[in-house]
């Protein structure tokens, strides 16, 4: 298997490869274009937010500074705001849902490396999915880790750090995240 492969089927894979390399140097070019645009200019910036996602849908917002590994592996929703600072390292896929609030200083991490010293000397990374549901808001400072699914109407508090999975209607909060209370869901039919 090429890393490439290795990356997509989610196991080890050399970091430092060149196809590998290949999409974070893209995303990477594409982010500077983004976030040199005049933030005022929404067409233009909508445009480009289309050229590195991998979909978006209708009114996506984001913001300087942001940064992501690939760009192709993030898939948004309708109404999606990305505030000031947001990075996505998505060498795996990240699926938000619409309606969907990122505060700033705000990382969503799909990759993951090796405890082992040797395995970090061979570039070593392994990558998990991030899933995030429908009417979520996720406040400044936090963190979302690999593999992690957060459901459908949730608040994460600022400045938390998500290690596991996010139940539907709840807030949750801390380092690490849990549980902290049930919120109404006041949009269900």
């Amino acid at each position: 298997m090429t890393e490439l492969e290795k990356l997509r089927a989610g196991l080890e894979y050399d970091f430092y490869d060149p196809e590998v390399d290949g999409l974070k140097l893209n995303a990477v070019k594409l982010c500077q274009k983004l976030n040199a645009t005049d933030v005022t200019q929404y067409e233009a910036l909508e445009k480009i937010i289309r050229e590195l996602f991998g979909s978006a849908g209708k009114n996506p917002v984001v913001l300087p500074i942001f940064n992501c590994d690939n760009g192709k592996n993030i898939q948004v929703g309708d109404d999606f705001l990305a505030n000031y600072d947001v990075t996505i390292l998505d060498i795996m896929p990240v699926t938000i849902g619409s309606y969907v609030m990122i505060g700033p200083n705000t990382a969503i991490i799909t990759v993951n490396h090796p405890l082992s010293p040797m395995g970090r000397r061979k570039h070593l990374g392994i990558g998990k999915p991030v899933k995030i549901g429908n009417d979520v808001w996720i406040g400044g400072g936090v963190t979302i880790l690999p593999g992690v699914t957060i459901g459908n109407n949730v608040v994460i508090a600022a400045g938390a750090v998500v290690t596991k999975d996010v139940p539907d209607n709840c807030v949750v909060g801390g380092v690490p995240a849990k549980f902290i209370k049930s919120i109404p869901n006041d949009i269900e039919c």
